[in-house]
């Protein structure tokens, strides 16, 4: 077999397959269908033609039997009743001939001859019994029966000649017969024998040009699979499992290339991991100094200009007093910014205890802390019925705490007020912080959280920039997410939390 031959479809073997089929049980069918008709045809002659053909001969030989029984009865008793034969029998021969002559006993042919035969020889011996019979005739001399007697031999021997050949037809006949039936048998044999044949044809030949070519593609990928990936797979056979091999091929090689990128980003990403590693052993030893180096130096700045202040009070020009102020309130601040970016900082890198809690507990530990601003402010805090959730307490108690002093430090003319509720989606519980403060605008909704992002002045409002950064670090420690609500009505912070009590750390 060329290789274009194996490079055909599939469609186009079984197309050739099935041609080939059709074609054998066609002509299969058609010569059964001969043999059978060959069949019916002999059946039909034996049983509608020569055996009704020596049916009527043998009427007509009764019937001759009879007269001459008549003629011979008549002869010796000389009574009309005893002619009774002999006139059933011309009838019964009347209808015999007529029969015969339907059957095809025709002049010219074998059967018709005999038929004329038969004929010539009872109408000499009936002309010659015609005169033995009459109403007025003489008795019959010997001479007369003797010649009756000869005659009737001669109608004897027409009769025999007439059913031999009959015989010799019905056994050829039968014989045609039986031969139609052998070959029919025969073409039954046959194709039951090329329908064997083409099941096994069929059968082997998918398998050599479908079954193996996949099997041989489906062990070159298995082999590929469990060891030697960069072993190529080649697809044979017809073209749609030759185009498999080649797409298994092309999906062998971008895998290949795909790990190979891959391995190059693990590289990368160890790479990366190890200077983050040192870049958090820097921040540990940044936050070390900050919290303990830097805190001491300012701490002094500002024991000392605020002695300044006390002690030189009235001593100084205004601008002198001034000059300290800005320089204590400037040593103030920066504690303030360097606890903030502590705090910020540690978020993550040392996860706490995650526990279940009662976030309404972590609300009103908030409260607790923002007492003197909630006094200063005039606010009310209201909640609703609060989950409980997996959390870091301390964590998410400073989320509540930003979020309503928040609300607290951004409040309009009319005394703030603050709602904290929750409500389950999913897996998810989402929190809302709404209050009646001055807002924020839909164009700032992702600046208020970036780190050290302010939308009004220090002198407007105090701060570092940093709580609504804090809060998002945190909400994203725990597995949720923090946004702005720009369609809500009033001014309203959601986030979410997850619900399933068995969650572990993010």
């Amino acid at each position: 077999m060329s290789v274009d031959a194996r490079r055909w479809p599939i469609g186009r073997w079984l197309a050739l397959l099935a041609v080939t089929e059709a074609v054998l049980l066609l002509a299969a069918l058609i010569g059964s269908g001969i043999a059978l008709n060959n069949l019916a045809d002999a059946r039909n002659r034996l049983l509608d033609v020569i055996g009704p053909q020596r049916l009527a001969a043998i009427q007509l030989s009764t019937a001759l039997l009879n007269q001459e029984s008549g003629v011979r009865g008549y002869q010796l008793g000389r009574q009309p009743e005893f002619l009774v034969p002999y006139t059933d029998g011309v009838r019964a021969q009347g209808e015999a001939v007529t029969q015969l002559r339907q059957l095809g006993a025709v002049p010219g042919t074998r059967i018709g001859d005999d038929l004329a035969g038969v004929l010539r020889a009872a109408e000499a011996w009936q002309a010659a019994a015609a005169p033995t019979i009459a109403p007025a005739a003489p008795p019959v001399t010997a001479a007369q029966v003797e010649r009756g007697r000869t005659l009737f031999v001669e109608v004897r021997r027409a009769l025999d000649a007439q059913l031999d050949h009959l015989a010799s037809i019905r056994d050829a006949g039968r014989a045609e017969l039986d031969s139609a039936a052998r070959f029919l048998n025969a073409m039954l044999v046959a194709v039951a024998v090329l329908v064997l044949l083409l099941f096994a044809v069929l059968f082997f030949g998918l398998r050599q040009v479908i079954t193996r070519p996949i099997l041989r593609l489906a062990g070159e990928v298995r082999q590929v699979a469990e060891s030697d990936v960069h072993r190529p797979v080649h697809g044979s056979g017809p073209r749609e499992i030759a185009q498999l091999g080649a797409d298994v091929e092309a999906m062998r090689q971008r895998i290949l290339d795909e790990v190979a990128e891959l391995e190059r980003a693990h590289a990368l990403l160890d790479r990366r991991t190890r200077e983050l590693e040192r870049s958090n052993a820097d921040l540990e030893q940044f936050a070390y100094v900050a919290s303990h180096d830097l805190q001491e130096p300012l701490r002094k700045v500002a024991s000392f200009c605020q002695l300044l202040q006390r002690r030189y009070q009235g001593l100084l020009d205004e601008r002198g007093e001034q000059y300290i102020e800005y320089a204590v309130d400037g040593a103030k601040r920066m504690q303030v910014l360097i606890n903030d970016l502590l705090a910020f900082s540690r978020v993550g890198r040392r996860p706490g205890e995650r526990v279940l809690v009662d976030t309404g507990v972590l609300v009103d530990d908030a409260l607790a802390n923002l007492d003197v601003a909630l006094s200063l402010s005039g606010g009310k805090v209201s909640r609703g019925d609060l989950p409980e959730v997996r959390v870091e307490p301390a964590l998410m108690t400073a989320v509540f705490q930003n979020l309503i002093g928040n609300a607290l430090k951004f409040k309009g003319e009319t005394p703030p007020e603050v709602r904290v509720t929750a409500e389950r989606e999913g897996d998810d519980w989402v929190f809302s912080v709404t209050d009646n403060g001055i807002g924020i605008d839909a164009e700032y909704a992702e600046r208020v959280f970036a780190l050290f992002q302010r939308l009004h002045t220090r002198a407007a409002y105090p701060g570092t920039g940093i709580g609504l950064a804090l809060c998002r670090r945190i909400v994203e420690h725990h597995g949720g997410r923090i946004w702005l609500d720009t369609e809500a009505p009033d001014t309203t912070f959601r986030f979410t939390l997850p619900a399933r009590e068995d969650q572990g750390d993010a």
